[in-house]
């Protein structure tokens, strides 16, 4: 059994139905990741496990416990907002406190738990400051340990580096996959950043209007997106997807693409796609990411499957320790992801390696993976 499950959930306002029948299971000490564009119902979700959002149909289960009913404190678990929510009139150690204070636990239990608490945060030096003396960072480590005094039974993150810049956000990120990889906690974390999603998540789950898309682990949700909407939402930049159809000869199947002016470019069918459900002439989409497609000098020795063409290059962006250069098929962008020291120049023919262990079909029709 899953330490949670969510089974069948629904959230309607009125006549508008923001969570459409979601399904999701989550063992103890996992770290779940739920992405999505805005809107698409994630922190809704989030705030149905908490019991800040009433759910309209649906379980929702912790250790086989069903907590649709339970009152948001007797669900044992806790939240990590965006804002932070701290009290400014109180230092740190007494933020981090309170709640269990609020619940009478003793004087002398508190102080060791938050004791114990601000070793691993490294908060030990803070503890007498007010939120006003922080910066953001040591802020959102004081709400984390808020949280983890209690030794709850899930934690819920709601976007909590969304206020950091750039570089916070990168300290925070290590400093949250430290926490995880220390304690062991069940975690259950909102966010829109898929830098966030692919390093923190044990698994991910996408969401779109309120449906999920796919679940599984990074690994699977990057290399093998069940849809056209996963495969274009996760990644930056995002998989190069181009239309063709498929045609056969001797018994070997490729995909052909058109391209006006110019001859049209054939690529075996990728290994992952089921190649007995493509009849000859059959429209398809194919999709590959950025770091399979190189230069030929790049392309891994272990590639069972490599396929060249030749384009101009119409962009070359220098990314420190990547280059990224753009050039196009049939009207549709592809880039290239080449390396640092790579000697290629707007405007010159250049020839592209495709690593095809790494490609994949879509129906256009349906928009699923073949």
């Amino acid at each position: 059994m899953a330490f949670l499950e969510i089974n069948g959930l629904r959230k309607r306002y009125g006549a508008l139905e923001v969570l459409k029948g979601i399904d999701l299971t989550l063992d103890k000490g996992g770290f779940l990741v739920l992405i999505g564009p805005s809107g698409c119902g994630k922190s809704t979700l989030l705030g149905t496990i908490a019991g800040l959002e009433s759910i309209s149909a649906g379980k929702i289960s912790i250790e086989g416990q069903q907590i649709n009913d339970l009152h948001p404190s007797k669900r044992d678990i806790a939240m990590v907002f965006q804002s932070y929510a701290l009290y400014p009139n109180m230092t740190v150690a007494e933020n981090m406190a309170f709640g269990m204070e609020m619940r009478g636990v003793a004087r002398p239990e508190r102080e060791k738990a938050v004791a114990e608490v601000a070793k691993t945060l490294q908060l030990e030096h803070l503890l007498k400051r007010r939120p006003s003396q922080l910066s953001g960072g040591q802020r959102q480590r004081v709400a984390m340990g808020r949280a983890l005094v209690r030794q709850p039974r899930v934690f819920l993150f709601d976007e909590p580096l969304s206020n950091l810049d750039a570089k916070l956000r990168v300290d925070m990120r290590v400093e949250i996959k430290r926490l995880h990889q220390r304690t062991g906690a069940t975690i259950v974390y909102v966010t829109h950043d898929q830098i966030e999603a692919m390093t923190l998540a044990t698994r991910i789950a996408v969401l779109k209007d309120g449906e999920l898309q796919q679940v599984g682990t990074p690994q699977e949700v990057y290399n093998t997106p069940a849809n056209l909407f996963v495969a274009d939402f996760m990644g930056s930049p995002s998989m190069n997807l181009l239309e063709g159809k498929v045609s056969r000869s001797n018994g070997a199947a490729s995909v052909v693409i058109e391209r006006t002016g110019t001859a049209p470019i054939a690529f075996p069918v990728p290994t992952s796609a089921n190649v007995e459900a493509l009849g000859e002439g059959a429209r398809v989409i194919f999709g590959i990411r950025p770091e399979a497609v190189s230069d030929v000098e790049s392309v891994s020795a272990k590639s069972k499957s490599v396929t060249t063409f030749t384009s101009d290059v119409e962009i070359v962006e220098p990314a420190g320790s990547d280059t990224f250069v753009v050039t196009s098929i049939a009207g549709r962008e592809v880039t290239a992801r080449m390396r640092s020291d790579s000697d290629i120049r707007v405007g010159q023919s250049q020839v592209f390696a495709l690593n095809l262990d790494k490609a994949v079909l879509f129906d256009p029709a349906t928009t699923h993976r073949i």
